[in-house]
C-alpha cells in the first residue's frame, strides 16, 4: 500500500509530469506500429521479423550500460523465456496479419486483449471468482468484443477474421507474459528483452519463409521508423516509466493507442467510425482499464 501511495504521489511532484509524458510518448509511439506494418513492402510478418530483429543491437548495449548480465541465467528459467519468448513470436506474427485485414483501432485493442486474460489468469491463480469491478470488466470487454465484431462482419468476411487473428495475438501476449512472470524478478528489463529478440526472430524468419512472404524490403523507410518507434522508444519509454505509476493511470495511459491508431486509421485509410463503433471502443478500452487495476497478477 506505501509503494501504491508513492507511486501516485509521483504525479504532483515536477518530475511525475516528465515521467508522465513519457509514459504517453511511448504508448502513442507503439501506436504507430500498425500504420507502419501496412506501409512496409515485406510481408507483415516479415515486418515483425525486422522489428526485433534490428532492434537487439541496441537493446545489448543498453542492457550492457545498466548493468544487466546477458549471460548466467539459470536453464529453469531461461525455458520459461523460451518458451514465452515463441509464444511472444507468434503473438507479433498473429497481430501483424491481423493488421492488415480490419480497422487499426480494432487491432490495436484486440492486441492489447492481454490484460483481460491475465485478469482471468489471477481468478485461476486466487481460485476465486470475480468481484465487483472485475465483473464490471468482464461484461464491458464481452459487449464491446461483440460489437466491434459485429460491426466487422457487416463491413466484410476479411475483417471479422482480422479481429479475430488479432485477438488470438492478445491471447499469445497473455501467453508471453505468464511465463515470463519469473524471469523478470530476476533478469533486467533489457537483457530479457534481448532474450526475447534472441528467441523469437527465428520464429517470426520461418513463418515468413513459410507463408513464401517478401522478406528483404525495397524501402526500408517504414521498418526503420518501426523498429526505432516500437521497439527503441515505445518499448523503452515505457520499461522507463511503467513502473513509477499505479496501475490505472497505466491503464488509462493504454487508451492512447487505440484513439491514436483510430484516428491514423481515419485520416490515411478512411477508416470511418460509426457511433457504435465508438461504444464498442468505448466498453472494451473501459476493461483494459478495470482489467490492469484489478489484475492480481503483475505485468
Amino acid at each position: 500500500m506505501e509503494n501504491e501511495g508513492a507511486k501516485e504521489a509521483i504525479l504532483v511532484q515536477p518530475r511525475g509530469w516528465l515521467l508522465l509524458l513519457a509514459l504517453l510518448a511511448g504508448n502513442v509511439a507503439l501506436a504507430l506500429g500498425p500504420w507502419l506494418v501496412r506501409l512496409a513492402d515485406t510481408g507483415p510478418v516479415s515486418a515483425g521479423f525486422w522489428r526485433l530483429f534490428l532492434a537487439l543491437p541496441f537493446l545489448a548495449l543498453f542492457a550492457r550500460v545498466s548493468g544487466q548480465a546477458l549471460s548466467g541465467i539459470p536453464r529453469r528459467t531461461l525455458v520459461f523465456v523460451a518458451i514465452g519468448s515463441l509464444a511472444f513470436g507468434l503473438d507479433l506474427a498473429s497481430w501483424h496479419v491481423g493488421i492488415e485485414m480490419t480497422r487499426l483501432g480494432n487491432a490495436t485493442l484486440f492486441g492489447n486483449a492481454g490484460s483481460i486474460v491475465m485478469l482471468f489468469w489471477g481468478f485461476i491463480i486466487a481460485r476465486s471468482l470475480p468481484k465487483g469491478m472485475e465483473w464490471t470488466a468482464i461484461i464491458f470487454a464481452l459487449a464491446g468484443a461483440a460489437i466491434l465484431m459485429g460491426r466487422s462482419a457487416e463491413i466484410s468476411t476479411a475483417t471479422l477474421i482480422g479481429d479475430l487473428f488479432c485477438l488470438t495475438a492478445g491471447l499469445l501476449y497473455a501467453v508471453y507474459l505468464i511465463n515470463l512472470q519469473g524471469a523478470r524478478q530476476t533478469i533486467g528489463g533489457w537483457s530479457l528483452l534481448v532474450w526475447v529478440s534472441i528467441f523469437a526472430c527465428p520464429l517470426l524468419l520461418t513463418i515468413a519463409l513459410v507463408k513464401g512472404e517478401p522478406v528483404w524490403p525495397t524501402d526500408w523507410t517504414p521498418i526503420l521508423v518501426l523498429f526505432v518507434s516500437s521497439q527503441l522508444v515505445g518499448q523503452g519509454l515505457l520499461v522507463f516509466s511503467m513502473r513509477h505509476f499505479p496501475p490505472l493511470v497505466i491503464g488509462l495511459a493504454l487508451l492512447t493507442q487505440p484513439a491514436v491508431a483510430a484516428l491514423i486509421g481515419y485520416q490515411v485509410f478512411g477508416e470511418i467510425l460509426t457511433p457504435l463503433d465508438i461504444a464498442g471502443m468505448a466498453l472494451l478500452g473501459s476493461a483494459l482499464v478495470l482489467a490492469r487495476v484489478s489484475r492480481r497478477v503483475a505485468r
